[in-house]
This record gives C-alpha cells, structure tokens and sequence, in this order.
C-alpha cells in the first residue's frame, strides 16, 4: 500500500498577464518521499513552490499541503512546512549559535528548550565545529546547511528546497545530497526539491516530476521515465 499524498494539486494555474507560469498542474506528492521537481529556468518550479507555502495565489486550480489549503490555513502550513529558497538571507554579524536562537524564538521554541534544539541541528547538519564564527565569512556550502538547520529546527513534516546545490562545487554538492538523504531517512520528512540538474536529482530522488514552459511533462520513478 502506497503511503498517502502530503501534497496535491488540482489544475493548478498561475498567470501572470498574459503569461502562464504555471498550467493546470496536477500533481502528488507521497508522505516520506524525495520528490524532485525537475526542468530548467523559468519553467514555473520556484512559482508552484510558493503557491504551495501560501506566499503566491494561484489564478486557477487550488493545492493541499499535509491535508491544508495553504491560502486559507498559511500559518498552519508553515508551522509543517520549512521552505530553503535559492538565495538564503543571513545576518551577517551572528554566529550560527545567534542565527538559530533568532529562528527558534521566531517559531515559537521554549527558552529552556532551544540550546539543545541547537546542538541537535547544528550536529545534523555538520555544523557543530563552527564556534563563534560570523556567518558573513561562511562558504556557500555553509550558508546552505545552516539554511536548512534553520528549518530543521521547528520540526517540520515537510522540507521545499529551491536549488539548494546551485553555487557549490561538486564536493560540496555532493555532501549535500548525502545530507537531504540522510535527513528524510531519519526523520521521515518528506521533501520536494526544485532543481534544474538532472545528475542531481536523479542521486537523491525516490520520484521525479519534469516541467517545462510551466507544463508537468512527465512524473514518476527516474527507472519508468
């Protein structure tokens, strides 16, 4: 018996103008999969995400995220849902230690519960040895991994990353697969990654969807596409 979808769309459309980004997508996403959403720049990947996280309306059509419309229900969504977009912001003068405080009081964390919290993400990610080191001296495989202990930190069911290997040289994308891997094995977390590489996705995913001019072109198993 198949695990039950945590995302479904139904015609989802997004236009803009005259311009379709994203045509009656009909798509579902099973609970504890790697899901990766495959195609080029433009192709209306980055535009579903946000539809799905409740941060874009659609024109068409409408989604549920872990049983919810993230339109009507956003900040449930968020609460299970962590999002990485392509370009992680981060305060510069904070270590990784400030940074995730920062995040945890945002989401709500108990005081006395938040240092432990740290040292678990922080030690997930690989990223217990950083110390006190500012985080605007970073590399970008840095900056990705304490992007996603930043969402790992609330628990989320759901993992969206957008891109999240662009900018890093094939070591540092290499132990970045190997970590998304690891986190959806361990913590059952299901995550839907936007990529437009091929060799990449094809590593890390249990199910791939291709998009192209904002059409879902082909979706299942890399071995039946």
């Amino acid at each position: 018996m198949e695990p039950a979808a945590i995302i479904e769309t139904f015609d989802l459309t997004k236009r803009y103008g005259h311009q379709t980004a994203v045509n009656r997508l009909n798509l579902a996403v099973r609970e504890g999969e790697i899901f990766g959403f495959l195609g080029p720049n433009g192709a209306g990947k980055t535009t579903t995400l946000l539809m799905l996280l409740g941060l874009s309306r659609p024109t068409e059509g409408y989604a549920t995220v872990c049983g919810l419309n993230p339109l009507r229900k956003v900040r449930e969504v968020k609460r299970q849902a962590g999002y990485l977009p392509e370009n992680m912001g981060f305060y510069g003068d904070m270590d990784a230690v400030q940074s995730l405080e920062y995040i945890a009081r945002l989401n709500g964390l108990k005081q006395e519960e938040i240092p432990l919290k740290i040292e678990e993400v922080l030690e997930l990610v690989g990223l217990e040895a950083t110390g006190k080191k500012k985080t605007a001296a970073f590399s970008r495989g840095m900056k990705q991994r304490l992007g996603i202990a930043e969402v790992l930190i609330k628990e989320p069911r759901l993992l969206f990353l957008d891109e999240p290997t662009l900018g890093l040289d094939p070591e540092g994308a290499a132990q970045l697969i190997t970590l998304i891997q690891s986190l959806s094995r361990k913590k059952q977390m299901t995550v839907l990654l936007s990529s437009h590489n091929l060799q990449q996705v094809q590593k890390m995913s249990d199910r791939v969807g291709i998009m192209i001019g904002g059409n879902l072109v082909a979706s299942g198993s890399m071995a039946s596409l």
